[in-house]
């Protein structure tokens, strides 16, 4: 039985400020850089005047979303054609015409500043079956368009693993799909073994077959969360390129200064930061919500999310990975919003609610005896804003050492003592 006493916060480890030194690669024009996208695809070609364009968006956490899709509807218009948009995001927003259209807002993508039509259903109609008989759903408005862009970043995916993760193949299926093809890919995973391309191979061709699929514009982004690359891909190469893009975006890819800690300190999740509200390939918790697998890194024994975010709206999918949170995040949960989105994704324990507490200065009280050294010099945690923004983070003493010796992290403040404030949360590290 320790002796050490845990109970006081000169007991809590102090911590120190460090800067992650990742490499920039921020395209500084970026409607420049879609117009030559589309330029050198031969958009202007393939798009006569007159005909409609649906232009799929709506992936939340994606930089300047709204500047690609304006440049996309910009450009589309200037062929003389007549774009609409069409968000497409699955079960998000509740499920509902209504809930997609006010996420879109959420990303500043609204009819009046896309100067364009949103056509916001939940309505799909039905154009073909997989080999395991699923039934391919596609946003009914999309369908009857002459053409269809669409428009999503590609990156590793929070659950599902192979060459294919998130992307404009994914987009294709779950987010055009809407609830109801959601719903039926996410209970059909288990039988693909969670790899997004061996039902991708059966479900897209149909797709692409019978949907007038136009163009894919894929976007990869870096470490600072700022779009690195755009590029176009045909329908036919869409699983050619995306392999090769998706390994771009893993080399780019954020990530936590060390590879082991006892806690992780999360000041917030939502779904515009990761369709798991904390991104589970930063938290290493992908194939499991409580511990990273065998050749999985970073390995976090235990996570504390103290807030969502604003735009979640409620939508606290991905608290369930949390070993805790405040007693405010709970009730600031949307339990309906929740529910739907878990249950759509076949991923029922990521909105499962944590252990508790009023004040963040009781969950550090708590998680401090589950140290390996509960000690203020050994404890090794780690706090963060989310799992977008991870270029400054803070950590305890225990890596002060280890921070030091590389190159690649720059010490930017000297250790100090947490600081709460009257209701026992805690001050921002200086």
């Amino acid at each position: 039985m320790s002796s050490i006493d845990t109970t006081t916060d000169n007991a809590l480890p102090r911590f120190f400020r460090v800067r992650q030194h990742f490499a920039s690669r921020e395209i500084k024009d970026l409607g420049a850089a879609v117009v030559d996208t589309l330029d050198r695809a031969g958009l202007q070609d393939k798009i006569r005047a007159d005909q409609s364009v649906a232009i799929a968006a709506g992936s939340r956490g994606i930089a300047d979303i709204d500047a690609v899709v304006r440049a996309v509807v910009n450009y589309v218009q200037a062929i003389g054609a007549q774009p609409f948009i069409v968000p497409a995001m699955g079960s998000h927003g509740g499920a509902t015409a209504a809930g997609q259209t006010k996420v879109l807002a959420s990303l500043g993508i609204t009819a009046e500043s896309m100067g364009c039509p949103i056509q916001s259903s939940m309505e799909t109609v039905v154009v073909g079956s997989t080999d395991q008989s699923v039934p391919v759903h596609f946003d009914k408005a999309a369908s009857g368009a002459d053409h269809v862009i669409v428009i999503n970043r590609i990156k590793p995916h929070t659950r599902l693993v192979g060459d294919i993760e998130s992307g404009v193949i994914k987009m294709l299926m779950i987010g055009l799909g809407k609830h109801r093809g959601a719903f039926s890919y996410h209970q059909a995973f288990a039988n693909y073994d969670y790899r997004l391309d061996r039902i991708a191979s059966e479900v897209v061709p149909v797709i692409i077959k019978n949907m007038p699929i136009t163009l894919g514009l894929a976007i990869v982004e870096d470490a600072f969360d700022r779009i690195a690359h755009v590029e176009a891909i045909e329908p036919e190469n869409l699983f050619r390129q995306e392999p090769r893009l998706l390994v771009r975006a893993r080399e780019m890819m954020a990530r936590l200064p060390f590879e082991q800690a006892d806690l992780l300190i999360v000041d917030q999740i939502g779904k515009e930061i990761s369709g798991t509200g904390m991104d589970t390939n930063i938290v290493g918790r992908k194939a499991n919500d409580r511990a990273a697998a065998a050749d999985e890194f970073p390995k976090i024994r235990e996570i504390f999310v103290r807030a969502l975010t604003k735009k979640t709206n409620g939508n606290a999918t991905g608290i369930g990975i949390a070993e805790y949170c405040r007693s405010q995040l709970a009730r600031d949960m949307n339990l309906e919003m929740t529910r739907i989105n878990c249950i759509t994704s076949g991923h029922v324990s990521a909105g499962a609610v944590p252990l508790h507490f009023e004040s963040d200065r009781e969950v550090l009280h708590a998680a401090l005896p589950q140290a390996r050294d509960p000690t203020p010099a050994g404890a090794k945690w780690i706090w963060i804003r989310d799992t977008l923004h991870l270029a400054t983070v803070a950590c305890s003493e225990a890596y002060l050492s280890a921070a030091g010796s590389r190159d690649d992290l720059e010490v930017i403040a000297s250790p100090r003592p947490l600081a709460f404030d009257e209701a026992g949360n805690l001050k921002a590290v200086d």
